[in-house]
């Protein structure tokens, strides 16, 4: 799983009425989008895309230039996880980087594409029942990063089962799994 296709695929209604938080990604990827059917369109942004816009959300964050409501939100997450700075420091080299799972080095980007999916997803409670299971998580954790981190492996599962089985998301098996955790 790389970070395109959590980034081209929040698991929400398209025909829901979206905050401007979730217009974001169609702001970073208004140029790049292709066909998926005769009545769909997808946002389809590349990797070096996705590399780049957490690079200069960062960039613009550090020279304390106006960032767009998506950059803003990026960089709150980037700032939550210090360990990444070093990787989103150098636009160049976070284009080149590979991050293997064998090698045991967590893909920043893919991590941070993640936080902002799942931030979509409780904003605009899609699929529904994603905001109440979160915010159950996050009081029983106490902590609303450590219950991201928590959705993120229902997330992570789901998105593996649909790549493995050729099915869609299955996004009630998704909001179950955050609310088994919940109410451990």
């Amino acid at each position: 799983m790389d970070e395109n296709f959590i980034v081209g695929a929040p698991i929400a209604d398209p025909r829901s009425k979206l905050s401007s938080m979730a217009f974001g990604w169609a702001e970073l990827t208004a140029t790049r989008k292709t066909r998926t059917s005769e009545n769909a369109t997808m946002f389809a942004p590349s990797q070096n895309d996705v590399r780049e816009f957490f690079c200069e959300a960062r960039r613009k964050h550090i020279a304390g230039t106006p960032l767009t409501p998506i950059e803003a939100l990026a960089a709150d997450w980037i700032a939550e996880h210090p360990e990444y700075h070093r990787d989103l420091a150098d636009v160049t080299a976070a284009l080149a980087a590979v991050y293997d799972v064998e090698a045991g080095r967590t893909n920043p980007f893919l991590h941070l594409s993640m936080h902002l999916s799942i931030t979509e997803q409780v904003g605009i409670d899609q699929p529904r029942g994603i905001k109440q299971a979160y915010e159950l998580l996050a009081a029983r954790l106490g902590s609303a990063h450590e219950a991201q981190h928590e959705v993120m492996e229902c997330l992570g599962e789901m998105i593996w089962a649909s790549q493995r089985s050729g099915l869609p998301p299955d996004g009630e098996k998704y909001i179950d799994c955050v609310r088994r955790r919940a109410t451990r």
